[in-house]
């Protein structure tokens, strides 16, 4: 079955953009537009897209307050979202990510990482545009206060290589290419680290990565 979008951002010649790219993958059909943030998320909720993809910037109801709305932790019933943004360094984008956005792309990402953002939402995973993935991190993460839990147990010390991959920005095959471990491999400790750690997704791992002031 097709991944249901929703889009929603104020700017009809950016919704038009984003429903011709979306429309013309496979497997992804766009559902429902909205052009302002309350808008959206009384779309979301009656329609249940499986991934919404939100600006920052709109009137009523910005993007943050969609995220949390739609997303975040309080939310009994999630629909996954993934920020756009024309932005590589919004201010808001470390706090999307923190109310439970599940992506972050650039609006100029290209078909294809749009699409991959999507793909990875629906299923559970997280993707931010690697162009900026540890400028945006070091940016906020490393100004914000260091508020990251420890882990339940200690991480071993291929998880703490793990770790320091993902909080470089690096995808799984990257990651296995780097440590020169299998893709199989990577996926499971990365589900070790998450459980450990207490974070529901890759974005949630990166951030708390930061936080903790793992680098490699």
């Amino acid at each position: 079955m097709s991944i249901r979008v929703l889009l929603a951002d104020d700017q009809d010649l950016v919704r038009t953009g984003l429903r011709m790219i979306l429309d013309a993958q496979d497997g992804i059909e766009v559902v429902g537009e909205a052009a302002d943030g309350a808008a959206a998320v009384e779309l979301a909720r009656r329609l249940r897209p499986d991934v919404c993809l939100v600006d920052i910037r709109m009137p009523v109801m910005d993007g943050l307050a969609v995220t949390r709305e739609l997303a975040g932790p309080d939310t009994t019933d999630p629909i996954p979202v993934v920020v756009i943004t024309t932005f590589d360094l919004d201010e808001y984008v470390y706090t999307a990510l923190r109310t439970g956005a599940r992506g972050f792309v650039l609006k100029d990402s290209g078909p294809d990482l749009l699409a991959e953002a999507v793909r990875a939402a629906s299923r559970g995973d997280a993707l931010i545009d690697p162009a900026v993935t540890v400028r945006l991190l070091e940016a906020f993460a490393g100004s914000a206060p260091r508020t990251s839990r420890p882990p339940a147990s200690p991480l071993t010390g291929r998880e703490e290589a793990v770790l320091a991959a993902v909080a470089r920005g690096l995808g799984n095959t990257e990651i296995g290419d780097d440590l020169h471990i299998s893709l199989s491999t990577v996926k499971t400790h990365l589900a070790s680290i998450m459980a450990k750690t207490g974070t529901r997704n890759r974005v949630e791992l990166a951030v708390w990565a930061h936080e903790r002031g793992s680098r490699t």
